[in-house]
C-alpha cells in the first residue's frame, strides 16, 4: 500500500509542485495551505510523514509540530524551506524535525529525500549559501526564463511546465502588489515573508530573473534600487513573450 502523506505549503504554485513530486513517490497525499487544516488533517488521519513548510500564514512549521506532538503524535516529519542559510536549518532541527530541504530542487531530489525519512535514514540535503551581489543589480545574463532548471525540476514534462507557469503568472501580480504596498509601509517583516515563498515559487516554474531580483530584495528591503530591479523582473515575467 502505498503511504499516506501529509503536506502543509500555502503557496499555491510551490503546492502544486509539491504534490506532483510527492504522489510521484507513489504516495497518496493530503494537502493543508494553514496550521489549522493541518492539525485538523494530521489529528484525523494516520500519516506516514508529516512535510511542513517551515513558513505558514497562520503560524510556523515549527509550531506546528510542536501542536502535534503535544497530540501524542510521533509521524516523522519534514520541514521544507526556501532559506538556503545554515542557520535556519539547524533551528528547525533542534525543533524536533526529522531533516530539512531548500526548496526548489529537481522533483527526484524532493523524492530521494522523502524516501530517506520514510526508510528511518534521516538524510536532509545540504543548504547551500547564496552570493546577493550588489543590490539593486541583476545580471544581466540571467534569463527571464529557465527552461532547463523547469524541466528538471518537472520530470521533463513541458506541459507541466506550462501549467504551472500559468499558475505562478496568475498569482503574481498579486504578490508584486502586496511587496509594493508592503516596501511603501516600510513593513520588512511581510516584505521578507513574502519574498521567501515567492523565491521557492521562482525555482519550480524557472523566473531565474525574478528569483535573483527577489533574493536580493530580501537581502535589502530597504534599498530603493532592488525594489526598482524587482519590479522590472516581475513586469518582465509578466510580459507576453
Amino acid at each position: 500500500m502505498n503511504p499516506r502523506i501529509l503536506l502543509v505549503e500555502d503557496d499555491p504554485t510551490s503546492r502544486a509542485f509539491l504534490q506532483a513530486a510527492t504522489e510521484a513517490l507513489p504516495a497518496c497525499v493530503d494537502v493543508a495551505a494553514t496550521m489549522a487544516d493541518a492539525i485538523t488533517l494530521a489529528t484525523g488521519h494516520a500519516h506516514a510523514l508529516w512535510l511542513f513548510d517551515a513558513h505558514l500564514p497562520d503560524g510556523s512549521g515549527s509550531a506546528l509540530l510542536a501542536r502535534l506532538r503535544e497530540h501524542g503524535l510521533a509521524t516523522p516529519a519534514i520541514a521544507h524551506t526556501a532559506s538556503h542559510e545554515r542557520a535556519a536549518h539547524d533551528a528547525l532541527l533542534a525543533a524536533g524535525f526529522d531533516a530539512t530541504i531548500a526548496k526548489p530542487l529537481p522533483g527526484d531530489s524532493w523524492r530521494e529525500a522523502l524516501r530517506a525519512v520514510l526508510g528511518d535514514a534521516a538524510v536532509a540535503p545540504t543548504p547551500g549559501d547564496r552570493d546577493t551581489g550588489e543590490p539593486g543589480i541583476v545580471d544581466a545574463s540571467i534569463p527571464t526564463w529557465d527552461e532547463a532548471a523547469a524541466l528538471s525540476a518537472l520530470a521533463g514534462n513541458p506541459d507541466n511546465v506550462a501549467a504551472l507557469r500559468r499558475l505562478f503568472l496568475d498569482e503574481l501580480p498579486m504578490v508584486r502588489d502586496a511587496l509594493a504596498g508592503a516596501a511603501e509601509r516600510g513593513d520588512v517583516d511581510a516584505m521578507r515573508a513574502d519574498l521567501h515563498r515567492l523565491r521557492a515559487s521562482c525555482g519550480f516554474v524557472g523566473a531565474a530573473r525574478l528569483d535573483a531580483a527577489a533574493s536580493m530584495l530580501r537581502e535589502a528591503p530597504l534599498s530603493k534600487a532592488a525594489l526598482r530591479a524587482f519590479l522590472d523582473a516581475a513586469q518582465d515575467a509578466l510580459s507576453p513573450g
